[in-house]
């Protein structure tokens, strides 16, 4: 009973928190100008992962690398299978594929990058610090290239953009921060719990981090994506989910090696990374091909994830 109440209560703390994070983020965004695109991939894609980086962290530091890795990798899954399959089933998600060329590119160094560690078996801090540090050099590009658009858009315009609202911007911030020492109260409770899960019913902490873990981390992400696609804001809804899973791999997994080497359960290598490039590699595709992403393509991503699940319950 309260294992079970520390997963409930751990996971209606990252929702909740996570949902406070994104409209903080989301309002300093629109507040200070900066395109919608761009707050999915930095401010919402990044801030979602907070739960991610505190989860992971916690758990190696209690010596569990299979919760710690699992999941990085899980959530990544679900994000895209299960995440955006929802949401392209709620609203189909159309985006121009030259929108996003640059970050796709990203995601997929970032999957690679992920598949060396996990074939090596091993993360250490130098290559963890090289994740983080391409992280921010991503950071650095997107920010300048941004700031290139708004000021040629300044420059075409004979209307000047509107100054911040200083005031307006701190509310929202602090929105943010409450969500964030939320999430982190969040992924205390689900790790506690998880592991105890994982204990009590001889079940592998890997398929606790690939599954429970990951899905409730994945939470704040799924509340962003079904909210981006009622409004009808699908470059919100993709680059959530983008920015998500290239900080998950480079920041999440890059910080905590930093601060305690992670040894990668072979388990992640038989099945689950081929799983998430699978998944990249067809979000590619249909984002390429169909310039978004339909219901049927929404329905293919949700029974694959079934289907992956299916597989893990079996193992």
């Amino acid at each position: 009973m309260i294992i079970a109440l520390l997963i409930l209560g751990g996971l209606i703390l990252l929702a909740v928190g996570g949902e406070s994070l994104v409209r903080g983020a989301v309002g300093v965004a629109r507040t200070l100008g900066v395109s919608p695109l761009l707050t999915g991939l930095v401010i919402v894609g990044f801030g979602t992962s907070t739960p991610e980086l505190v989860t992971s962290l916690m758990a190696a530091l209690q010596h569990s690398p299979g919760i710690a890795v699992g999941n990085v990798v899980g959530s990544n899954i679900a994000n895209i299978l299960l995440i955006l399959g929802v949401t392209a089933v709620i609203s189909p998600i159309m985006i121009r594929p030259s929108a996003i060329r640059r970050d796709m590119i990203v995601l997929g160094l970032s999957s690679a990058a992920a598949l060396l560690a996990v074939l090596a078996g091993f993360i250490d801090r130098w290559f963890g610090g090289l994740l983080v540090f391409a992280l921010i050099a991503y950071v650095a590009y997107a920010y300048v290239r941004e700031r290139g658009r708004m000021a040629a858009e300044d420059a075409a315009s004979d209307v000047a953009r509107p100054k911040a609202d200083l005031v307006t911007v701190g509310k929202f911030l602090a929105m943010s921060v409450a969500g964030i020492a939320l999430t982190v109260l969040g992924a205390r409770l689900l790790v506690s719990g998880a592991i105890d899960l994982a204990e009590g019913f001889g079940v592998s902490q890997t398929i606790i981090g690939l599954t429970i873990v990951a899905v409730g981390t994945s939470l704040p992400e799924m509340v962003a994506c079904v909210i981006a696609a009622l409004r009808r804001h699908s470059d919100v809804a993709v680059g959530n989910v983008i920015g998500s899973n290239i900080y998950n791999v480079l920041g999440v997994l890059g910080v905590t090696a930093i601060v305690y080497p992670i040894r990668i359960p072979p388990e992640i290598a038989s099945l689950d990374i081929w799983v998430l490039l699978g998944a990249t590699g067809l979000l590619a595709v249909f984002l390429r091909t169909g310039g978004g992403l339909q219901r049927l393509e929404g329905v293919a991503f949700l029974i694959a994830y079934i289907a992956y699940v299916g597989v893990l319950a079996l193992a």
